[in-house]
């Protein structure tokens, strides 16, 4: 079965508007980034959009290609990688990302905005090699 292509360009668009907004934060030195609570509520924002258009993503394409619906967020991306959709090193890093998805959700008021700067620094491009594998499949 296919793709739902308008679905994945919106999704998709939403990863890319997303991660430009967070490229212009990962610029940001850490310690100006950490002394401004604009910058960390924007980022944190920006990459909840991110992650929450990627789950989407995951599971569109898991229903479509697995025809199966995985039990919870992390789970899709595993469900991906097993079935050689995407490699095993891209699916752990986005699993740990839809684990901080949960994170900004649930326990917002506990988030480490250490751990939100080292993800702009070091994870942006994941969220991007997973749209790309996903819009490569239209």
């Amino acid at each position: 079965m296919t793709l739902n292509a308008d679905l994945v360009r919106q999704r998709c668009g939403e990863i890319a508007e997303s991660l430009a907004r967070l490229e212009v934060l990962r610029q940001m030195p850490k310690a100006d980034f950490l002394a401004s609570q604009d910058a960390k509520d924007i980022a944190c924002y920006r990459l909840l959009l991110a992650i929450e258009a990627a789950l989407a993503l995951c599971y569109h394409w898991s229903a479509k290609h697995l025809r199966t619906t995985p039990e919870d967020y992390a789970a899709c991306f595993g469900a991906l990688a097993d079935a050689g959709l995407i490699t095993r090193a891209l699916a752990d890093r986005l699993q740990r990302m839809a684990r901080f998805r949960n994170l900004l959700i649930h326990m917002y008021w506990k988030v480490d905005y250490e751990r939100v700067y080292q993800i702009l620094r070091d994870d942006l491009d994941d969220l991007r090699a997973f749209s790309a594998a996903v819009a490569a499949q239209l």
